[in-house]
């Protein structure tokens, strides 16, 4: 995987500077979900590496699937990730550059889990909390996982927080095994 974001990198931070110069951010970001998510349809995927399948009509394939939704410059990257046979980094691609993005917009992503689903009122003060601590806006992406048995896990970037019972139970087993 190291070597599928090594790919990506520079591609990531070419569509990011053109995206930027274009002030379209928000719609480049679309436009990459939007091409991860064809090119890790079922179909596409067996079409993408496939000898049998020349380049020209993959390229048809894939700009008849996102319809209209691709702007000129969209276009272009789906012939240069073509070309190159880089179509596999999509995911990756995508992923650094809504890091750059939310870099350059101040805004930190935060994946939360919780033991239990959270309501609007929690969340709004887990994010304040967050807010407070990194002194950037943070977005929270929130997720369920009862094997937490109880309170949240938090990561930002390479950080953690893991405040759940599980996380303490783990953490008290490491201590008493060393």
């Amino acid at each position: 995987m190291a070597e599928a974001i090594t790919i990506a990198r520079p591609y990531a931070e070419a569509v990011f500077k053109l995206a930027r110069a274009k002030g379209a951010l928000s719609s480049w970001l679309e436009m990459l979900e939007l091409l991860t998510a064809v090119a890790s349809e079922k179909q596409i995927k067996a079409l993408i590496g496939n000898p049998q399948v020349p380049s020209g009509k993959l390229r048809e394939i894939i700009l008849a699937v996102c319809g209209g939704r691709l702007s000129r410059e969209g276009k272009h990257l789906v012939d240069l990730l073509i070309e190159n046979d880089r179509l596999g980094v999509l995911p990756q691609l995508k992923e650094l550059y809504g890091q750059l993005k939310a870099q350059h917009e101040s805004v930190l992503q935060a994946k939360i889990t919780s033991a239990f689903p959270l309501d609007e009122d929690q969340l709004n003060k887990l994010v304040s909390v967050l807010e407070k601590k990194f002194q950037r806006k943070v977005n929270a992406q929130v997720g369920v996982n009862a094997e937490l048995i109880g309170g949240v896990r938090i990561e930002i970037g390479d950080q953690i927080i893991d405040s759940s019972v599980y996380g303490r139970l783990e953490a008290m087993a490491a201590a008493l095994k060393s």
